[in-house]
């Protein structure tokens, strides 16, 4: 398994981009989107595990997610998504441990996940923090780690 950080100009861009436009998740075309516009800052990455020249999987290191700007949790770890064929083989934990070892290196001690997935974050050593409202009128979970 190969875990790649990336940003517009990598090689494989426009690969990942109809990667996530055509995955089975509803989120991935909205990536898709905000990597063909370019809707990152500077030190925001794309993080893709690739097995041979298959794509296994996603996640983002960003900014911010889907809290409204009146919160000031920063960084997420964020669209975590891996491919049917490849699940049951610890890719998202392998993700994840990455985008917070790249979230360390940017000087952050702590990085945060919003979910409604119960139960996933927590045996990565994530906590939960508590419900919150989204920009979108949902309501989600949000959790932290210590980094």
């Amino acid at each position: 398994m190969n875990l790649v950080l990336m940003q517009q100009g990598h090689p494989m861009w426009d690969k990942i981009i109809a990667f996530a436009q055509a995955c089975s998740w509803k989120a991935g075309s909205y990536l898709a989107t905000r990597m063909q516009k370019n809707e990152f800052n500077t030190w925001e990455r794309v993080i893709v595990a690739t097995e041979g020249n298959s794509i296994a999987g996603y996640c983002t290191v960003s900014e911010k997610d889907e809290l409204p700007d009146e919160y000031d949790f920063t960084p997420f770890i964020g669209f975590v998504f891996v491919d049917e064929k490849y699940r049951g083989h610890r890719v998202s934990e392998k993700m994840i441990e990455r985008a917070c070892c790249y979230a360390k290196e940017l000087g952050y001690h702590k990085v945060f996940i919003m979910s409604g997935e119960q139960g996933l974050y927590e045996k990565y050593g994530f906590r939960k923090l508590g419900d919150y409202k989204t920009i979108y009128g949902t309501t989600d979970q949000l959790f932290s780690k210590e980094l």
